[in-house]
């Protein structure tokens, strides 16, 4: 029989997703996955063979290998519900980074640029929110916990793809946005919201994070949320050195995932080479 992926097959994969609580923008990321895949298919039955050629077909096409495996982590899922484990593909064998390319991690100092510069347009509400994001570690998908009955309690509990965790709100931190919370007069509920009282989205804060990069003087490639749970991460690492710990506050399941957040710059990495003075 050809294993064929209909319209109906992808409805259910969604409602499984949900049902097994993945998160929403798992779900969104699994569903972009899966359509693109069918639509390379264009008709055709579901083989082994065709789910290779579509890894090289990526490959090719210049994907980053962890950005395939990622893909292959979504129709592998697929196929583990249709119960097609045959059609499973490999993920793609990745050497752990020893170091990052400057150009794509935010300096502590780019951070600080960007706050201030926020702060300057008379943006109170987005300063907060890279501060926030910063200074917890927490997701960007995990602002919406940052409510000000957490603000009151100094401490947020976060539950989110079937974990729960308390974030701790430093003092400076929890001071900021009680100010925040009593000028805007929010009487309850999520402390970052629009105008119409929702919670802020993802793609509101990368835009309006975007938009400080040239006065800020920071490269706009840098300049996404994610990066600034990266910066927490290696500032909490610089001064702990308990990677334990630091997944334990990130969220992770698995220190491998917690490694790819301290990885050190190229420039510090090559000043440890250095420093071991080998060269006579």
């Amino acid at each position: 029989m050809e294993r064929i992926i209909t319209e109906r097959t992808i409805q259910d994969f969604e409602a499984h997703l949900k049902s097994d609580e993945k998160s929403k923008n798992t779900v969104e990321k699994y569903m972009r996955d899966v359509t693109a895949f069918v639509a390379v298919l264009n008709g055709e039955a579901v083989t082994k063979e065709a789910v290779i050629a579509y890894k090289q077909k990526l490959l090719d096409g210049g994907y980053a290998i962890r950005s395939v495996n990622s893909v292959l982590a979504s129709l592998n899922s697929l196929f583990s519900f249709l119960g097609w484990t045959d059609c499973k593909a490999k993920a793609l064998k990745l050497q752990r980074q020893v170091y990052c390319p400057e150009e794509k991690e935010l300096t502590k100092e780019e951070y600080e640029r960007l706050c201030r510069t926020a702060q300057e347009k008379h943006n109170e509400r987005l300063s907060l929110i890279l501060q926030t994001l910063c200074g917890t570690g927490i997701r960007v998908g995990e602002l919406h916990f940052i409510t000000v009955e957490a603000v009151n309690k100094g401490e947020a509990l976060v539950s989110l793809k079937g974990k729960t965790r308390t974030i701790f709100l430093v003092k400076p931190l929890q001071k900021k946005l009680l100010r925040y919370i009593a000028e805007q007069k929010i009487q309850s509920g999520a402390v970052f919201v629009t105008r119409t009282g929702k919670p802020m989205s993802r793609t509101n804060i990368w835009r309006e994070m975007k938009a400080l990069c040239k006065e800020a003087n920071v490269n706009p490639d840098k300049v996404f949320p994610h990066n600034l749970r990266h910066l927490f991460a290696r500032v909490f690492y610089g001064i702990e050195k308990d990677i334990a710990k630091l997944a334990d506050i990130l969220g992770h399941s698995s220190i491998d995932t917690t490694r790819i957040y301290i990885v050190s710059t190229g420039t510090e990495h090559r000043r440890r080479m250095e420093r071991m003075r080998l060269i006579i």
